[in-house]
């Protein structure tokens, strides 16, 4: 029997967009054109650091209005709503030059969000080194051996917080009170409590890029972590992109094993898939109930990372499935 729709006061329709990443060999008029094509509602633009800013040249921007303006206009006049800019890096590297290059990019594109009123900047906590002598990154997890727990509890005390204070101030002060970041391993934040530990410790400008792509392989029900942010009233951005766990290599090797290339995957115990590819369309389509039910508020911007269906072709499966099954809660034709 089919499901009946959601109820009318439930039942928003959440504007389906794209991360712009995954199309880097085109200009961004060409990108704008297929978006228009394909009937993308919304866009995830990168201002700089990992997602580069080719189409997006954020300085030159905020340098002169009348481009910036011009820019803006050019989704605008395709019904195309510019939803969220995204710069993420580490800008609390050890590494002093990095840090404040990544950092730099965070001010440059929260000035830039508040010029054309963009509500949500997306980016990665950072993670610093394990000491002030590092020179590099430090993941640590685990708070055993004793010098683990001393790792993380001076990451946090004197990196991270400080750092995050300052810089949603920064961003509270140009209007700018939704800071999203991505829970990625390899960086403090990068699961659910930890998130809203640093939400605890700054403030409420702290909030989630919900990417369950990190979430499944960590063991996370994504219905849960939806309802858990969307309780805490963190839940500001969402990517929507797909993890498959290899069962076999999963009972061999762990979950530790992840595969960023089709040679890897023989030996991978999971690695990115397009929605779809990694869990059923039911679960995608309770995903997306479940994203409505806690009165979601922003976009679902379609990231592809997938190695076996790169750019463009994992983007539109994403977007079929993402499209039918929005038109199934609605109760609406696809």
């Amino acid at each position: 029997m089919q499901e009946a729709p959601l109820p009318p006061g439930v039942a928003r329709k959440i504007p389906i967009g794209v991360f712009d990443p995954a199309f880097p060999d085109l200009s961004l008029d060409e990108m704008i054109e297929k978006f228009t094509a394909w009937g993308i509602e919304a866009v995830e633009i990168g201002t700089g650091g990992y997602p580069g800013d080719k189409h997006c040249p954020a300085q030159q921007l905020l340098d002169d209005p009348a481009k910036m303006r011009a820019w803006k206009r050019k989704f605008e006049d395709k019904n195309i709503r510019v939803a969220t800019l995204s710069c993420h890096g580490n800008p609390v590297h050890p590494d002093a030059k990095i840090a404040q290059r990544d950092a730099e990019i965070f001010r440059r594109t929260v000035l830039l969000a508040e010029r054309m009123g963009v509500e949500v900047v997306v980016g990665f906590s950072g993670c610093p080194g394990g000491n002030a002598t590092d020179t590099m990154p430090n993941w640590a997890t685990y708070r055993w051996p004793p010098e683990y727990a001393q790792i993380l509890d001076w990451q946090w005390k004197e990196r991270v917080i400080p750092y995050w204070k300052e810089a949603a101030k920064f961003a509270r002060s140009h209007g700018i009170r939704k800071l999203a970041f991505e829970m990625h391993p390899g960086f403090v934040v990068y699961n659910p409590m930890t998130l809203l530990k640093l939400r605890d410790a700054v403030g409420e400008e702290i909030g989630a890029n919900c990417d369950l792509s990190h979430l499944f392989w960590q063991g996370c029900d994504p219905i849960e972590v939806i309802r858990l942010l969307g309780k805490q009233g963190a839940l500001f951005h969402a990517h929507m992109k797909d993890t498959v766990l290899y069962k076999e290599n999963v009972a061999r090797h762990g979950v530790l094993n992840f595969a960023f290339s089709t040679s890897e995957l023989p030996q991978a115990s999971e690695t990115f898939r397009a929605v779809g590819y990694g869990h059923s369309a039911n679960t995608w389509k309770e995903i997306v109930r479940t994203y409505m039910e806690v009165g979601y508020q922003g976009i679902f911007s379609i990231e592809n990372e997938d190695p076996i269906l790169p750019g463009e072709v994992g983007v539109q499966r994403a977007l079929a499935l993402l499209k039918n099954v929005r038109a199934e809660l609605l109760g609406t034709a696809a």
